[in-house]
């Protein structure tokens, strides 16, 4: 409550702006793009040379992308979290890093590259969502950005929130999505 931010109903403390809590997961959210986008350079070719079964090559990336990201989630959460005194919502917090990590890898697997991944997931909760979130709040709400802090239990707004555990689901929905495509472009495109 020390820092406040002004705002629009006056000034906030920067601690209850969910936008400004959650900014550490965008730049942690290049891990696992770049791990996923950057074998495209053409390491790919080696790593399915060397693992032919596509399912069992796909599944070993993924679980050691989302392995990487949970470790290193604990480590970038768990001090600020004890400062705040607040390590009960490390499960909550360690899941949007997690969820939204796996959305990365999934689109940098489906884009082959890792700039526009990142340009959309950075560019969506600075600049589109602030736009649209007047004209088109139920979209808004929608959006993984959104639905992670709707589930953190900060929403950047009262009007485009979900409850928390439709916050979790729309999240979830996002990653399976993505994550499920990249599969499919993994067995199908990239042979």
């Amino acid at each position: 409550d020390t820092v406040r931010v002004a705002a629009q109903g006056g000034q906030v403390a920067i601690a209850q702006l969910g936008t400004v809590m959650l900014a550490p997961v965008y730049a942690f959210v290049a891990v696992p793009v770049f791990a996923a986008g950057r074998e495209y350079g053409g390491q790919l070719r080696v790593s399915l040379i060397a693992t032919p079964d596509r399912n069992r090559f796909f599944l070993a990336k993924l679980l050691t992308s989302a392995g990487t990201a949970v470790v290193a989630a604990l480590t970038v959460l768990l001090p600020g979290l004890l400062v705040r005194h607040a390590v009960d919502a490390l499960p909550a917090e360690v899941t949007v890093y997690l969820l939204l990590g796996l959305v990365g890898y999934g689109f940098a697997v489906l884009a082959r590259t890792v700039v526009p991944p990142l340009a959309v997931l950075f560019i969506l909760p600075i600049l589109v969502s602030p736009m649209l979130a007047g004209l088109l709040p139920g979209l808004v709400r929608l959006l993984p950005h959104e639905a992670a802090l709707s589930f953190l239990g900060a929403p950047t707004s009262p009007v485009p929130a979900l409850s928390r555990p439709a916050g979790f689901a729309v999240l979830l929905a996002w990653a399976v999505v993505f994550v499920g495509a990249a599969w499919v472009a993994t067995l199908r495109r990239d042979s």
